[in-house]
C-alpha cells in the first residue's frame, strides 16, 4: 500500500521545511537577544 519512494520524498521535503522554520526562529531569537543587549 505504501510506496517507499513517496514516503522518502515526503520526509525529505518535510525535513527541509522544518529546517527552514527552525532557522527562521533562531534568527529571530538571536535578533531579539542582540536588540536587548544593544538597548539595555
Amino acid at each position: 500500500m505504501d510506496d517507499p519512494k513517496n514516503d522518502y520524498s515526503f520526509w525529505t521535503k518535510y525535513k527541509r521545511y522544518a529546517g527552514t522554520e527552525i532557522l527562521l526562529y533562531v534568527i529571530m531569537i538571536v535578533g531579539i537577544i542582540l536588540g536587548i543587549i544593544i538597548f539595555s
